[in-house]
Formats: structure tokens, sequence, C-alpha cells
């Protein structure tokens, strides 16, 4: 079993994604959820989280991060999630509250109280991560992996070459990328790779209750998708869960990536070196490149019947 904080902005991906993780308690021990601004501002993320774990009927600790990037202002992304962040479905507001401990003030103490590594995956902006690491230098021997949602080898989503994600905090994104500490990057081609159906996300309909919460999360995010003439929608938080628990379904290289921090067109992107003929590579960092679609769509219809099953 893999002992992991998940470092969220959710988003609608993003609860998706720690759905699958929750499904999935042989692989993943889950010692707490850390937020941060992004998809929307820290105290929305933050409430999403806290009334979806109280749905389902779970607790982890949760610590409020950072509310707005290291240098550029906050750009929260209201076509693709909503006013809240989560807009669609329509569950209780949450009755949890946050623990109180700064994001990575509760990384620190639990990093340092841990027997053994632990992985961080990251599925919104680095700010935290990357602060933490500024901060707590000597504790990133501690960290397994970092597993990133985030980047892209070739194209961009907000920018024509960079993804949302490093976007959004370039700056703390370099500090990740540049810290030594293995990095595992889950960027947009394997997630379009490993992309669900429209059509495909009406059988979460035939399901349960946990099952129909994502229906109605699927529902408004494929709106996006439609909107762009698209035939699928990617659930890209989703896939570095996925990998770390069955990396054979997916194809990787070892490569250079160096983050682009200035630029008018190019701030944010993950300049991925293909090169191939480089020499020794100095810092490199897995990225992951394509996915078995198939594959990967069952995981998330067998880890919601799942959680239909435990918490139904």
């Amino acid at each position: 079993m893999r002992n992991i904080i998940i470092d969220c902005d959710p988003g609608h991906d993003d609860i998706i994604a720690i759905l699958t993780a929750i499904a999935h308690k042989e692989e993943f021990n889950i010692l707490g959820i850390t937020t941060v601004a992004g998809n929307q501002t820290i105290e929305k993320v933050t409430n999403n989280i806290l009334k979806v774990l109280d749905f389902v009927g779970v607790k982890y600790p949760v610590s409020k991060g950072y509310s707005t990037p290291l240098v550029k202002p906050l750009d929260v992304q209201p076509l693709a999630h909503g006013a809240t962040g989560m807009d669609g479905p329509q569950i209780p507001d949450a009755v949890s509250k946050p623990t109180g401990m700064h994001a990575i003030e509760f990384m620190k103490k639990t990093l340092m109280e841990a027997e053994g590594k632990i992985t961080i995956v990251c599925i919104g902006p680095l700010t935290n991560m990357g602060i933490f690491l500024k901060t707590y230098p000597e504790l990133a021997e501690k960290i397994e992996c970092i597993a990133i949602m985030g980047g892209g080898v070739y194209n961009g989503n907000t920018l024509p070459k960079a993804e949302f994600n490093i976007y959004h905090d370039p700056d703390a994104a370099k500090i990740v990328f540049d810290s030594g500490v293995k990095i595992i990057m889950a960027g947009l081609e394997v997630c379009y790779s490993g992309s669900i159906l429209l059509t495909e996300t009406e059988k979460f309909a035939e399901g349960g209750r946990i099952s129909h919460f994502v229906y109605d999360l699927m529902k408004f995010y494929q709106g996006y998708a439609i909107r762009h003439g698209w035939d699928r929608t990617a659930i890209f938080d989703a896939i570095p869960f996925i990998y770390l628990m069955h990396p054979e379904l997916f194809k990787a290289g070892e490569y250079e990536v160096n983050i682009e921090t200035d630029g008018k067109y190019c701030r944010g992107m993950t300049v991925v070196d293909t090169r191939g003929y480089q020499g020794e590579l100095h810092n490199p960092k897995t990225v992951l490149l394509q996915a078995d679609r198939e594959a990967v769509v069952k995981i998330l219809f067998d880890s919601m019947a799942e959680l239909d099953r435990v918490y139904g």
C-alpha cells in the first residue's frame, strides 16, 4: 500500500480522481488532502472537497493552502467548472471543517512523522508543493515521488503551449521540477488518450448513489467538450492515480523537463526535451505519453461501483 497526500483544487475531475483513490484502499492510504487555489478560489475548492467527503461518508484531514500563485494573479476557470468550481450536482453543505493547519505545515508534520516515504499526488497548481520544497528542503528525501497532473509535451490548453495547472503558477512549478525529487508528469497528451466518450458517461446513471453523483458531475463537466464539438472528455486528474496503480497501462519515457516562467506566449510551458540525442540525463522526469483508453475507463466505472457497494 502506498501512503499518499493529495494536493488539489476541486474541480470536477479532481473529485472523480479522489473518489477513484478512495475506492482503492488496498492501493492508497490517504493521509490527508491539501487544497490550493486554481480551478476556483481557495474557499470554494476547500468547501467542494469537504462537501464530497461528507456526502460519501468518509473522513480525511483537509488543510487549506495558498490562495494565490507566487507571482501572477489568481486566474480561476468558471467556463470549465462553473461559479462554485463544482457546478452540477446538488449535495448538502459541508459539516466537516478544515484542520486549521496550513497545507504546507500539514505536509511537514505528516512527512516528519512518517516511518517510510510518502507519495504526493498534485492535481492542481503547484503553489503548495513549490513553497513546501522551498521552505523545508530537508524533507524532500521523505518524498517517494510527486505525481503531477500538469503540463504537456507538445501543446497547451490555456495558452498554445501551456497547460492550466502549470500556467497558473509556473514559478512554483519550476521549484518542483528543479527540486531533484522524482517526478511523474501526466500531461495533456496522456490525459487526452485516456478520455471517456460522452456516450459512455451515461453508464454512471445506471449505478448507485455515488455513480449518480459522478453522472451529475459529468453532465456539467462534459459541457465544455460539447461546446467545442468533441465526442469525449479527459478526466485529467484521475490519470496519475491510475498510473500509480497500473503503470502497465501506460507508455512513458524519461525526459529532461524545464518550466518556462517568462514570455507572452509560452509562460507555463513544460519544455520536454524529446530530441533523444542530448546525452546523459541530469534530472529526468517520467513523462506519461499514452494510455490504454478502454482500461482507464473501466477503472473509473469499477471505482464508482465499488464506492456504491461500500458507501451507497
